[in-house]
């Protein structure tokens, strides 16, 4: 009985394992349809007719501006181009915060918030948090930088129903993702740690705040180039 069970456990891992890494493959040059994310805030009940909305423009990389591309490194993960998808230090600092008991700060990477996009669930747990960690050595194995950058900007959740670069363009700035200027794209980006609260147009004092904020980084930061990088992790 008990050689059996194991059995079971053993051949479900298996075909999750085979799934998976089958379908971080697939993705590496398809375009990501829908993600539970999407899936979920389409049946969460609201008073806000906007958040019934879905809207979500798949786009290449090329036909996103530099600029929001750039913007939400600044942003999210100015390191990037250079950790191999954690960013120890980032995750060392923010152990260190949390511990002094003020506002919990987190410490995802770009590629860890599009491992969670893409493959899990938003709600936080153990199970997701390792499933996590287990799906972005994957695409950081599979994936190139771009890749990975390209997915993200395309799935993440920019406004009420917005999903990616070129509907959140659209949305709050009516015109293509390819069109975006500097402070446009700084003000999408300064609304990601909560899309759904903040507006990237009109802007609040704070979003105000947050543009200028990034758009001084993105001139520390330089040019984007994900093919040469000097290797050495961007200090803000």
């Amino acid at each position: 009985m008990i050689k059996r069970f194991f059995k079971f456990i053993f051949k479900i891992v298996l075909w999750f394992v085979i799934l998976s890494i089958g379908l971080v493959f697939l993705y590496k040059w398809v375009s990501v349809p829908i993600t539970p994310l999407m899936i979920l805030r389409h049946f969460e009940k609201s008073d806000i007719k906007k958040e019934t909305l879905w809207k979500h423009d798949w786009v290449s990389i090329d036909a996103i501006s530099k600029n929001l591309q750039l913007a939400v490194i600044c942003s999210e993960d100015q390191n990037f181009l250079t950790h191999n998808g954690f960013d120890i230090k980032a995750i060392e600092k923010a152990y260190k915060h949390n511990k002094k008991g003020k506002k919990l700060k987190g410490a995802s990477t770009i590629s860890q918030q599009t491992a969670k996009n893409v493959f899990l669930w938003p709600q936080r747990s153990w199970l997701r948090k390792g499933l996590e960690v287990y799906f972005t050595f994957l695409i950081e194995k599979v994936w190139s930088k771009e890749r990975i950058i390209e997915v993200y900007l395309n799935s993440i959740e920019m406004g009420h129903g917005i999903y990616g670069a070129e509907a959140a363009s659209q949305y709050w700035f009516k015109k293509p993702a390819s069109k975006l200027w500097q402070l446009e794209a700084a003000a999408i980006a300064a609304i990601l740690p909560n899309p759904r609260t903040y507006k990237a147009n009109p802007a609040s004092h704070y979003i105000q705040t947050r543009k200028v904020w990034i758009v001084k980084q993105m001139s520390y930061f330089g040019p984007l180039d994900y093919t040469k990088h000097d290797g050495k992790p961007f200090e803000n």
